[in-house]
C-alpha cells in the first residue's frame, strides 16, 4: 500500500471523512503538528494508530473534537475547564477531564481520564464537521521520532503504513499543544507546555497552575500515562543531539549545528538556523523541520543551542522539546 497525499477539496474531505469513518487512519494538518487521525470511538481504529506508529499502549492519545458541545458528550467537564475551553478553543490547549463511558480504554491507556482539544486549523475543523465524528490523533510519525509539520513529513516516515494524507500546508505553530490536567478543579496544573502559557491560564482560572516536572516520577512505568508527551525522551532525531551554549560557527565539518537565530557573517552548509532574528514564533514553527534537515543530512553529531533557562513563555515549550530531543543521547557527553 503506497500513503496517497490529497489536496484539500471538498471531494477528497469528504473521501477522507468516509475513509475515517471505516475505521482507515488518515493523517491530518493541525495548528500544531500534523496527527495520525482515527475516529476516537472505534477501539479497533484507534489501534491501528499504535501498530502504525510503533507506539506503546500505555500512552494515551489525545481526542480531537469540533467544539465545546462535542467535548461535553466525551468528558466530564466542571466550570473552569469550560472557561479555558470558552476562551482558548479552537486552539492548541488540550484538557485533560474525567471520561465518559463512550470513550474506549485504548484512548486512555485504560485510565479514567481522556485528554480533548478543539484544533483550529480550518481544514481539520472542516473534516471534523463532513465526518461527523470525533477523531484520536498523536503525531503522525514513528513513535520517539520528531514530529512532522508538513505532509511530506508523514510521509517520510508512514508512506506505506497509512491510507492518506491530508496535505494542509505547514503548520503554524510547530510544536504540540499545552496540556493542562483539570480531573482536579482547584489544583489546575500543566503536564505538557505549549504555545498557551501558564500565565494566560491563570488570567482566566485567577488561580495558580502549576507546572509539573518534564520527567514526571513513574512517567515511564508500564502504566498508563495520563497524557501524551511525558517521557524523558521523545521527538528525537536518529543523529545524536546535543545542547550548546555560548558558541559561534565552529570549523566542525562533521556536526550540524543549529542556533537560534541566523549567525552573522559567512559560515559553511552545515550551519543551521531557527529565525532570521531569534524570534520565538519562528524558532518553534521551524524547529522540527529544521532538526529533520539536519538528520538527514548524514553528520556524525547535531549541536544546538537552547533558550536561556527561565525566560518563560513560549520558550518554556522550546526548551522541553530540546531537551527531551536530547535525552537519549546527553548523558556522558563531554
Amino acid at each position: 500500500m503506497k500513503t496517497k497525499s490529497y489536496s484539500p477539496t471538498p471531494h477528497n474531505l469528504r473521501r477522507l471523512a468516509a475513509a475515517l469513518q471505516r475505521g482507515e487512519l488518515v493523517a491530518i494538518p493541525t495548528e500544531t503538528v500534523y496527527g495520525l487521525a482515527a475516529h476516537a470511538l472505534d477501539a479497533r481504529a484507534c489501534g491501528k494508530i499504535f501498530k502504525a506508529k510503533g507506539r506503546p499502549t500505555n500512552d494515551p492519545l489525545i481526542v480531537h473534537v469540533l467544539d465545546l458541545a462535542h467535548a461535553e458528550m466525551l468528558a466530564d467537564f466542571n466550570e473552569p475547564a469550560r472557561k479555558l475551553a470558552r476562551r482558548f478553543w479552537p486552539g492548541p490547549l488540550t484538557i485533560v477531564l474525567p471520561r465518559k463511558s463512550c470513550v474506549p480504554d485504548i484512548v486512555t491507556a485504560g485510565r479514567d481520564t481522556v485528554a480533548i482539544r478543539s484544533p483550529s486549523h480550518p481544514l481539520t475543523r472542516r473534516l471534523l464537521r463532513v465526518a461527523r465524528i470525533p477523531l484520536a490523533a498523536p503525531s503522525a510519525n514513528l513513535f520517539g521520532y520528531i514530529s512532522p509539520t508538513s505532509a511530506a513529513h508523514v510521509l517520510d516516515g508512514l508512506d506505506g503504513e497509512i491510507s492518506a494524507v491530508l496535505d494542509g500546508g505547514s503548520c503554524t505553530i510547530g510544536v504540540e499543544s499545552t496540556i493542562v490536567d483539570l480531573t482536579d478543579p482547584k489544583r489546575p496544573r500543566i503536564l505538557r507546555p505549549g504555545a498557551i502559557t501558564a500565565q494566560e491560564l491563570q488570567r482566566i482560572l485567577r488561580t495558580k497552575v502549576s507546572e509539573r516536572s518534564i520527567r514526571a516520577k513513574g512517567a515511564e512505568k508500564n502504566t498508563g500515562l495520563i497524557a501524551p508527551g511525558m517521557l524523558s525522551q521523545h521527538y528525537s532525531p536518529r543523529t545524536p543531539l546535543i545542547i550548546k551554549a555560548g558558541w559561534s560557527t565552529a570549523q566542525l565539518p562533521e556536526v550540524a549545528q543549529i542556533f537560534l537565530r541566523k549567525p552573522a557573517g559567512r559560515f559553511a552548509r552545515n550551519v543551521f538556523w531557527l529565525s532570521q532574528r531569534g524570534a520565538l514564533t519562528e524558532v518553534a514553527r521551524n524547529l522540527y523541520r529544521v532538526l529533520r534537515e539536519a538528520d538527514h543530512a548524514g553528520y556524525r553529531q547535531i549541536w544546538i543551542e537552547a533558550l536561556p533557562d527561565g525566560s518563560g513563555g513560549l520558550a518554556t515549550a522550546i526548551n522541553d522539546r530540546v531537551r527531551r530531543a536530547a535525552a537519549k543521547r546527553q548523558r556522558g557527553v563531554p
